[in-house]
């Protein structure tokens, strides 16, 4: 059976107004931003937004207003903007709620989701403000029931009294979207290069969403099958969308563009031009290929890479300094 749909049609289906949600990739890396632009279009509210290495993907949604709480261990687009300025502007401001972890325990905790673990036990957090100090109050946790009753509870090991550990639940997550290289119609995917926390996140969340670069047959994939990492079995909805994960870059496909994310950079600094930004680059774009064409031929085909550098290189050949 086919699981292809359009991009709009997949997040109509399967994106509600208080899900809670979480995004494959890593910060300017395979991050499916058309499908994140999807969700801002139609308007999706009072998201759980979980993180783990986020970019711009998380801080567009959390400027568009479509969060209510993000559960976060990261947020940039590194080398651009060291920590995401709308989501650092709504947490400032208290427009949004935070959980913060950190980057290994986030991991552990999608691991920990894929396995059908309820919680993880760890150490590293022990001694730091994330446990304490950073976090949502039990008072608010108790309106919110996407979120658990608690951050954490203190244990001692059963095997070694006296051994203090840090056990945190593991998250009920209702989406992931996530973007790869190649999918065939049935829901098998293959991703190159890094797979990051994809994996675990398709395999820990009720439904997936994924957007690809393209479709090809399950016959030709299956061909070498060491090299798929998405059973069938699995996605729910499988969008072809071609330069998806733009700005961010696709290892074997295209680089990051950074002219793009200096000028995301730049509209994050102020309410204004936020919203001139999404307005021109999310908005008035009636979908994926509308946002391609403003985009331009000449700076989609400036991003591919080229062949054994996997980065981009200007025609003249030489490097961005010269």
């Amino acid at each position: 059976m086919s699981k292809v749909m359009r991009l709009e049609d997949a997040v109509a289906a399967f994106v509600h107004d208080g899900d809670s949600l979480c995004i494959g990739g890593c910060t300017t890396n395979r991050k499916p931003y058309a499908l994140v632009r999807e969700i801002i279009r139609q308007g999706r509210k009072n998201l759980y937004l979980h993180g783990a290495a986020s970019g711009g993907d998380a801080d567009m949604l959390i400027g568009a207003g479509c969060c209510t709480a993000y559960i976060n261990s990261y947020c940039a687009n590194s080398g651009y903007s060291n920590v995401s300025r709308r989501y650092r502007k709504y947490v400032e401001e208290g427009r949004i709620l935070l959980e913060d972890y950190s980057l290994d325990v986030h991991a552990a905790l999608y691991h920990a989701a894929a396995l059908g673990f309820p919680f993880i036990a760890v150490k590293h957090m022990l001694g730091s403000d994330l446990v304490g100090q950073v976090g949502i109050s039990e008072e608010l946790r108790a309106k919110h029931p996407k979120l658990p009753a608690q951050k954490y509870k203190l244990m001692d090991n059963p095997f070694q009294p006296g051994d203090l550990l840090c056990c945190i639940p593991v998250p009920d997550i209702d989406v992931a979207l996530i973007h790869v290289q190649k999918a065939a119609p049935d829901g098998t995917c293959r991703i190159e290069g890094a797979v990051f926390n994809d994996l675990d996140m398709a395999l820990g969340c009720r439904h997936v969403i994924v957007s690809c670069e393209e479709l090809t047959s399950a016959e030709e994939l299956r061909r070498e099958p060491g090299l798929n990492q998405i059973s069938c079995v699995i996605p729910d909805a499988v969008v072809l969308a071609p330069y998806g994960a733009h700005p961010s870059q696709v290892s074997g496909y295209y680089d990051y563009d950074r002219a793009f994310l200096t000028e995301y950079d730049h509209a994050g600094r102020e309410d204004g031009l936020f919203e001139e930004f999404l307005d021109r680059w999310v908005r008035r774009p009636r979908d994926h290929y509308a946002y391609l064409e403003q985009l331009g031929i000449k700076r989609l085909l400036d991003l591919r890479i080229r062949p054994g550098m996997n980065i981009a290189v200007p025609e003249d050949g030489g490097g961005e300094d010269g």
